[in-house]
């Protein structure tokens, strides 16, 4: 995979504190060896309802969100246990940078194919302003 040196997209904003790695993807999809297809999966508990739905007021079932490859999360985004899955989902479903005030270090040590960014919250604030609903584009 080449390296990123910047990009521009739309950003989607997850301003949640603490969101752990079965949070990202659910032990349930950890099945596979591969990271195919993994992205359909991603935040799934939150993305879809009981029946396997999608819930339009998920900011990653919005329309504005469908380009996005900026995640812009609360704080200690990626805590919990070592999943490589998490990062891998994350990929798939296109995302290419991750904004936080603190990036866990086991997420960061699984996910070096990606732009991670640990910042000071009002920077965080800023993105979650620009982010929220605009479905305008931020360069990383």
């Amino acid at each position: 995979m080449e390296p990123i040196r910047s990009f521009t997209s739309p950003c989607v904003a997850l301003p949640i504190d603490n969101i752990d790695t079965d949070q990202i993807i659910p032990a349930r999809f950890l099945k596979v060896t591969t990271r195919d297809g993994l992205g359909r999966w991603l935040f799934s508990n939150w993305r879809y309802d009981d029946g396997g739905r999608p819930r339009p007021d998920f900011v990653l079932n919005r329309p504005e969100a469908r380009d996005a490859r900026i995640l812009v999360a609360g704080d200690n985004f990626g805590c919990g246990s070592s999943r490589e899955h998490a990062p891998w989902a994350l990929l798939d479903h296109g995302f290419r940078a991750v904004i936080s005030t603190s990036i866990a270090s086991i997420f960061c040590g699984n996910s070096n194919a990606f732009t991670k960014c640990a910042s000071v919250p009002s920077v965080c604030r800023y993105f979650w302003a620009r982010a929220s609903g605009s479905g305008k584009s931020m360069i990383v």
